[in-house]
This record gives C-alpha cells, structure tokens and sequence, in this order.
C-alpha cells in the first residue's frame, strides 16, 4: 500500500480568468512553502426533529467553501503571487531619475545625493524606497550598484543610508548618473484595486491524485519577525469549491522560486525616523475579511468579496528609554520602515516594508529578571497625505522585492 507523502507533494497554482472557472492548464507557477493546509469545508445541517426513538434521524451537508492557509520562510520573489493578491495591486517598476549630470555626493553617514535641478518628488521616489546608482566616476566609483535606503527626501536632496551604513564616496557634479529603485513595489492602493482569483492545485504523485481548489482568493498576509529564526509568512485562503482527479492539471508548470531566504539578523529598522536596534521581535498582519454569503438553490458560495484592510502588529523592544514607550503615552505617530537583505553584501535581495503611518496602543512591560522588554501593538492607518509633493505613499503599506 502507497501513502501519499508530503515530500512528494507538488503545489501548483495560477490566477484564473474568471473566479471560480479553473485556470489554463499551462503557465502555472509551482510554490515553495513549509505548509500548505488546504481543504473542503462543508455546513452540516442536522435535524431537529423529536422523535420516539430518542435518536436523530437525518443530516444534511449543505454550503461548500475552501479554507486553508499557506505558510512559508520569506524570501524574495517567493510568493509574489500571493503578495500582489492580499496587496490587491501588481509590482510595478519603481522611479528613476534617467541620466543626469547635476548631482554631487556628500559623504555621511547618512550621506547625501544632492541635484541642483528637477525633482526626486516628481521622478517618483518615496521615504522608505531602495534605491542604486550608477554612472559614477573617479571619487565616486563606490557609489555605483550599491543598495542605498532613502531615510529622508526633499525635491532636491535624497539621504540614504546604506545596507551596513557605509558611507556615500564624495563626488562633484557632473558625471552622468542614474538612480532607479531596485526591483519592483506593491502596496494597499487607494482606487484600482484588483480582485485576483486562484486555482491551486495539490498533485500527490506517489499515489496519482490530483486535488484542484478553484475560486481561490488571499484573504490576509502575516509576517512574523524573530530575533534568533528565520522570517516566516502566513497567507489566509478562501476558496468556492475543489475539483479531484486522477493527473496533474497543470502541464510543465514555472518551477519554484529558490531566492535566499530571509533573517532579521540582515536588515534594517527604522521608527519615527530613528534606527532601531533593541528590537526582540515584529510581527504585523495585513487582513480584508474575505467571504461569501450563501445564497437559496446552491451549495456553492456564488462570489467571495473583501471588506476593507486593516493591518496591525505588534513589536517588542527592549525598555532602554522613554522613546517608543511616549509613542503610546503621547498618542504620537510614526512610521516603519524595515528591510531584510538575504547576506550582508552591498548588492543583496531583499524585501523592504514601508508603513508611513501608525499608532502605537499600549507599551506594557514584563517584570523579567534580567532585561526589561516592553510590547509595543501597533495600526497602520491611511496616509492621506501621501503624494508625489511629500516623498510618502498614500496607503497603509508598501512592499519593495528587489528579485522581480
């Protein structure tokens, strides 16, 4: 006798036309994950009847829904399928100057790029992004390809922090430079939100079935942070019903994605513009409250549908000094910014997380023998004044991948 095994498991999954309607079997992507907990869920209606023979006559099975969860190790580019579903928006390429000749390097740190015309606001650059140059000569060789974070933005001047703080080589204007953000950028848009609906399918191989979950949508996105692990990431799936058969739907499907995976101790964290290294841990979850209503004549759900997002978090810090404890105290609010490189090198993958706005509610401490840690939960609210005048996105939530 042969039992399925995990091992040998292939998960598949691709963005359907219509929701509901399995997607082409061809161009699918196969997913990398730790697990993926996915099942049909049926409503069972029992009867209420009182009968003389003290036993329940009947039972029905009644309305159909998938419900699962994918839980996996970030890393770049990984699940981007499922990161641009819970965004509701596609990554798209990021800002760039073009080549131009009017910037002089400062050498920090922070470091500065200072142009003398035009506009990092109207090029699109915001607080938060990662940015390259290239173009430099002479002095400012060092400046090229190198990750550099924007920690603060004026039309003119761009102050960056580089991935282990090196310093901006000094360099006169002049040569002919162009800055671009790395990879590509997502985020919790305000209008234009898309509805993506998936099928995603569990291939046992070793015992020849296929399960096929059709109708599916991400609900909510958890990202957990930990001091001593690896960063974890948790998708929430809902679902309309499942298909099975005997072969694998999907033909040739793109193989996994194998980019490094992510660590806290390679990264950055900023508050309220300040870097933060007494952290112990972060974790945020982003949430739409997808469902569906049951409807007379069918036991399939006949839409899934999202409410509106909120995301809340919560971080741990050890307590060293008033500063994140009067976030709470003052009511005063702030933004998150951090990002995790997959090494230490200058050029390295990463995901980067911009919250340009959130509100701390509590600050309370544990009474531990030896260091004090204080837990800090936190909402991100909507940047209404995000614009391409204030060098922030008006959302709740941006996502950089430098892998896409």
């Amino acid at each position: 006798m042969t039992i399925a095994s995990g091992t040998e498991k292939v998960v598949v999954i691709k963005r359907e036309t219509s929701p509901g309607t399995i997607a082409g079997a061809s161009g699918a992507q196969a997913l990398q994950r730790v697990n993926l907990n996915i099942a049909l869920k049926k409503d069972i209606y029992s009867s209420a009847r009182k009968t003389s023979i003290g036993m329940k006559s009947d039972m029905r099975h009644g309305v159909r829904r998938v419900l699962g969860t994918l839980d996996d190790e970030l890393a770049p580019g990984a699940t981007k399928i499922a990161m641009e579903a819970v965004l509701r928006k596609d990554f798209v390429a990021g800002a760039t100057t073009g080549a131009i000749t009017t910037v002089a390097a400062a050498a920090g740190p922070p470091g500065t790029f200072t142009r003398s015309s035009g506009s990092y606001f109207t090029d699109g650059f915001k607080v938060g992004d990662w940015v390259r140059w290239t173009g430099w000569a002479t002095t400012g060789t060092a400046n090229n390809t190198r990750n550099y974070q924007i920690t603060a933005l004026t039309a003119l001047i761009m102050t960056v922090r580089g991935t282990n703080n090196e310093v901006v080589a000094a360099k006169v204007a002049g040569d002919s430079v162009t800055c671009t953000a790395v990879g590509k950028k997502s985020y919790v848009p305000n209008t234009g939100r898309t509805d993506y609906s998936h099928t995603i399918e569990e291939w046992y191989a070793d015992i020849a079935q296929s399960e096929r979950y059709v109708g599916c949508k991400f609900s909510s996105m958890k990202v957990t942070i930990q001091p001593t692990g690896m960063a974890t990431i948790s998708y929430t799936i809902v679902g309309l019903d499942l298909q099975a058969g005997t072969a694998a739907y999907f033909t040739s499907p793109t193989a996994v994605i194998t980019t490094g995976i992510l660590a806290a101790v390679n990264g950055t964290l900023r508050i309220a513009s300040t870097d933060v290294a007494v952290l112990t841990g972060l974790g945020f979850t982003l949430d739409w409250g997808t469902d569906g209503q049951p409807v007379v004549g069918s036991n399939v759900l006949p839409a899934l549908t999202h409410g509106g997002a909120t995301l809340t978090g919560s971080f741990q810090a050890f307590f060293e000094s008033a500063t994140l404890r009067d976030l709470f105290i003052n009511e005063t609010e702030a933004a998150l910014q951090f990002a995790m490189t997959t090494n230490n090198t200058i050029t390295a993958d990463f995901l980067a997380f911009v919250m340009p706005r959130i509100k701390v509610n509590d600050a309370a401490k544990a009474d531990a023998a030896t260091g004090i840690v204080q837990t800090l939960p936190f909402e991100s609210l909507y940047d209404s004044t995000g614009a391409a005048t204030t060098g922030t996105d008006a959302t709740i939530l941006s996502i950089q991948d430098s892998s896409i």
